[in-house]
């Protein structure tokens, strides 16, 4: 695997797919048909990942099976989709901003410890399954000649290409209509809250509470003397970043993290403190405060349990707190910097992935907060 080649390859890719416009590469209607239902499907962005990896490898090596992208198949012919994935693809995709997953899709359930070739015949637990039938039917065409992977990447490079352009348009569009009332009355901290308890109260939000806290200490730190660390990916492991909590504040001109929030979409358990209190007691140098944030029910119990622990952990403030509630004590105590708290909230939506925050959620903030505007 020629890294550097390859990248050269795919930018080439781009550029021809780019230039393409909405003129198809695959004159066959039914691949073409399987093409356009991995790459659009929303649900499930694994399939396309999986898709071009097979592809990139057929490209590389044109000998390799693209239904064999596992080397526990243990033939001349198969290969790792994988590392294709990760060491070339990832890099790519964020490069050029397309809408697919952030992280590898042989790490899904569906796609992980399998060792035989991958085919219609699979029994793909995956859902939806059509996705993963449809994508193994394009990997058996191309490994039978019925179209080749150079048309395949194409073709799939063309339509995410399309979304990820037409999601910009839509962004534009509405950040045109954000912040428009100029003169008007500027929101009021309540009226944040009410936004932004909106926004949380869709699906698929446990990225929200993070960037809540984030950005009050993007609007704030300075003023507290601190800073917050750069966020790790939303769907990192703590074992994997060393990570002590999601957001990680340090004092100003020094590396030490001295407060980590750790943010829950359900309720927080003892069980929970007691995972902090190993985090707290491997961390060096000691930090001072462990700030959990829920958006559920905080109980009488485990609130108890974490004030109990003061002295044992020498110093360590534990604390379980309201998402909400945090957020209005904020915007309240900091009342004169509550607009800039609502565009340091947004700016931080806008900048994450779509697999991170999906696109119609940053729709749907961008709405409510032109609907809010409005009213005032």
């Amino acid at each position: 695997m020629n890294a550097p080649a390859l990248l050269k390859l795919l930018d080439v890719l781009h550029a021809e797919a780019e230039n393409a416009g909405k003129k198809t590469f695959v004159t066959d209607a039914t691949i073409r048909e399987q093409i356009e239902y991995v790459c659009l499907c929303m649900k499930n962005r694994a399939g396309v990942r999986l898709l071009m990896a097979c592809m990139l490898a057929k490209l590389d090596n044109p000998n390799l099976d693209p239904r064999k992208p596992y080397t526990e198949i243990g033939t001349e012919r198969s290969f790792s989709g994988r590392s294709y994935d990760e060491q070339i693809l990832g890099g790519f995709i964020t490069k050029k901003q397309l809408p697919c997953n952030s992280t590898t899709a042989f790490l899904t359930p569906t796609l992980r410890n399998i060792d035989a070739p991958l085919t219609p015949k699979t029994s793909f637990v995956g859902r939806p399954r059509e996705l993963y039938i449809k994508t193994a039917l394009i990997l058996e065409s191309v490994a039978k000649g019925r179209i080749n992977a150079r048309k395949v990447m194409l073709e799939s490079l063309r339509l995410l290409i399309h979304i990820r352009n037409e999601n910009r348009t839509i962004l534009q569009s509405l950040l045109g209509a954000v912040g428009k009332n100029q003169g008007a009355l500027p929101l009021s901290g309540e009226a944040i809250v009410t936004l932004i308890s909106q926004h949380l109260a869709c699906k698929n939000t446990s990225r929200l509470p993070v960037l809540v806290v984030m950005a009050a200490y993007s609007t704030a730190g300075k003023c507290l003397g601190e800073r917050a660390k750069p966020l790790h990916s939303h769907n990192a492991a703590d074992k994997q970043t060393h990570a002590i909590g999601d957001v990680e504040i340090c004092v100003e001109n020094d590396d030490a993290i001295v407060t980590a929030y750790e943010m829950k979409m359900k309720r927080i358990t003892k069980a929970d403190i007691d995972h902090a209190l190993e985090k707290i007691a491997s961390a060096k140098p000691r930090i001072h405060n462990y700030i959990f944030i829920t958006t559920d029910i905080i109980e009488t119990e485990v609130n108890a349990y974490a004030k109990s622990l003061y002295e044992m952990t020498n110093g360590v403030e534990i604390v379980v707190l309201d998402c909400i509630g945090f957020l209005r004590h904020f915007l309240h105590f900091f009342h004169r910097a509550r607009s800039n708290y609502l565009d340091a909230y947004q700016k931080l939506i806008l900048a994450e992935s779509d697999s991170a925050i999906s696109q119609s959620l940053k729709q749907v903030f961008l709405t409510l907060r032109k609907e809010a505007e409005s009213d005032t």
